[in-house]
């Protein structure tokens, strides 16, 4: 009975591991980037970073590094989860070349990282019609003829974060075999879906993610564990840099309040900020 006891114990405390920090990358400048017209030739999935985008990729590769490394003397781990596609894996190279074999516990494609699915892309002129019909019905729901919805990306990696925490629940993620050894998990995606992902991650509502600015090139966001185990991106950026990204007062307020505290039960404040707005309406 103690053995079972301490078992069950050492399984809830396992659970408990969360990754340290969640790392979300853009990926670097693409020739899609420059010229729209790439995509009537070559598929999405194909299009390949510029030079200046895998410079802009060793340069995020560095700052991560900088980031969970304390002055050089790295104890941290990191394990990468790339979109398949070209310029994603490509960035994720750049990244890579930063960190040391021993420093970089995994990497996964994953498929539900993948870039939204716009279908038509390969007629640019009707591309931009329908880029002007989603602002007059709502970005966040309206779908692109044989192709996707943001609402529809958010189903995909809301089954991302799922399977996210299974993996370090069931040992997926080998680490921890050193007390002082933080987990990082790298994530290089694409403008739209990083934007989704904090949206799962921290609740937001389509109104509030219709507002959000999409990561630049190779861009990086960090979102670290705070209070009360609490992930928020203000332990990494300050007021201006999330107001700069979209974020309202409202918002920003609770990334302190996940980063800092003080205890306050964040679900009940959203939902009656939430009542307060359609009040307004």
């Amino acid at each position: 009975m103690g053995n079972a006891t301490n078992s069950a114990t050492t399984k809830r405390e396992k659970q408990r591991q969360l990754p340290k920090r969640i790392i979300l990358v853009r990926h670097g400048e693409s020739e899609g980037n420059l010229d729209k017209n790439v995509y009537a030739i070559t598929p999405d999935h194909r299009v390949q970073l510029t030079e200046k985008g895998k410079e802009q990729g060793k340069k995020a590769g560095e700052i991560i590094r900088g980031v969970v490394c304390d002055k050089g003397n790295c104890t941290s781990k990191v394990y990468f989860y790339v979109s398949p596609f070209l310029r994603t894996r490509e960035t994720l190279k750049e990244i890579g070349a930063a960190f040391c074999s021993s420093e970089i516990i995994g990497v996964r494609e994953e498929c539900r990282l993948r870039e939204m699915d716009y279908a038509k892309f390969r007629n640019t002129e009707k591309m931009e019609e329908f880029k002007k019909e989603r602002e007059k019905y709502g970005k966040f729901f309206y779908r692109f003829p044989g192709g996707e919805s943001a609402a529809d990306v958010y189903d995909r990696v809301s089954g991302f974060i799922d399977s996210l925490w299974r993996d370090i629940d069931m040992d997926m993620i080998p680490y921890g075999a050193n007390d002082n050894e933080d987990l990082n998990v790298v994530l290089i995606s694409h403008g739209l879906t990083i934007r989704v992902l904090l949206m799962r991650i921290f609740r937001w509502t389509p109104e509030q993610v219709d507002n959000l600015i999409s990561p630049k090139n190779a861009e990086v966001r960090i979102m670290e564990l705070g209070h009360e185990g609490e992930y928020s991106l203000a332990l990494h950026h300050d007021d201006q840099t999330l107001e700069k990204w979209g974020l309202s007062a409202e918002m920003i307020v609770d990334q302190k309040l996940r980063a800092y505290g003080p205890v306050v039960d964040l679900d009940k404040c959203f939902f009656t900020r939430y009542f307060d707005r359609l009040a307004d309406k």
